[in-house]
């Protein structure tokens, strides 16, 4: 007996109870498939067309505008140094470094590295949480340039849908030049240009493997890591990647825009 309400706690349910909550449970899982077909949906249509990426640059990207918005909130004034070159004027030794830095399997796959996307979702499941990245440089590239850095699994749904969108449209190449301009690699520095000049005084078709290595060990927390200036943690990444460096190789062809 429930000394508060009365009722005997072992007490069978009437079978006008169990019908009512048969009816309910019946109407949940007929709602379920609706609510995800309308979350797929939504995704799905509010997808922003990536082919003008064929023939422009962007002029700004979602992470960058994101930047911008968190330096008004503290009341000062946005930075943002950048400079775009061409697929062809960057340094080969920084595309190995960064393909090895980033995504190794990026000439292979088509945007999404299933194996590697398992391996992230089994460790996030068994932690209990979403952490792990597992992201692919065309994934990052989608989510830098349209989407937020949340971990939503509505975000990272249309993250996917749209680097498969990237793969159908764009050259390996295209989407590898377009990355490396757009990535930040400090506070304010854009792109591979602005990096390389801002802490090795060159151009980024100049740097050796070294500092390409270096530059693509602060991919990782490029606020944090500062390769004028760098830790023990960034240099240990620095060797790691240098002795990876020779097993990978960058798209060949040119990524010159189509006009």
């Amino acid at each position: 007996m429930d000394p508060d309400s009365g009722v005997r706690s072992g007490a069978p349910l009437t079978p006008q109870v169990k019908a009512g909550a048969g009816r309910y449970l019946r109407r949940a899982a007929l709602a379920i498939p609706g609510v995800i077909f309308a979350g797929l949906a939504y995704a799905y249509l509010s997808l922003p067309d990536v082919r003008p990426l064929k023939t422009t640059n962007p002029s700004s990207t979602a992470f960058i505008d994101l930047r911008a918005r968190e330096a008004k909130a503290k009341g000062q004034p946005p930075r943002r140094v950048q400079r775009w070159v061409g697929y062809n004027h960057i340094s080969p030794e920084l595309k190995r470094a960064v393909l090895v830095a980033e995504d190794a399997a990026f000439w292979d796959h088509e945007g999404v590295d299933l194996e590697q996307l398992q391996e992230s979702l089994e460790t996030d499941w068994a932690r209990g949480r979403l952490l792990r990245g597992g992201s692919t440089i065309t994934q990052q590239l989608a989510k830098n340039l349209y989407l937020s850095p949340s971990k939503n699994p509505l975000r990272k749904l249309r993250e996917l849908i749209i680097a498969r969108r990237l793969e159908a449209e764009l050259k390996k190449s295209r989407i590898l030049e377009l990355y490396l301009n757009e990535i930040e690699w400090g506070d304010g520095i854009y792109g591979v240009e602005a990096a390389a000049r801002t802490y090795f005084h060159k151009s980024a078709g100049e740097l050796d493997s070294s500092e390409a290595a270096l530059l693509a060990a602060a991919i990782i927390n490029p606020r944090l890591l500062n390769p004028a200036r760098p830790t023990p943690r960034l240099i240990r990444r620095q060797q790691l990647i240098l002795r990876r460096m020779g097993a990978v190789v960058p798209p060949q062809e040119s990524a010159q825009l189509e006009r």
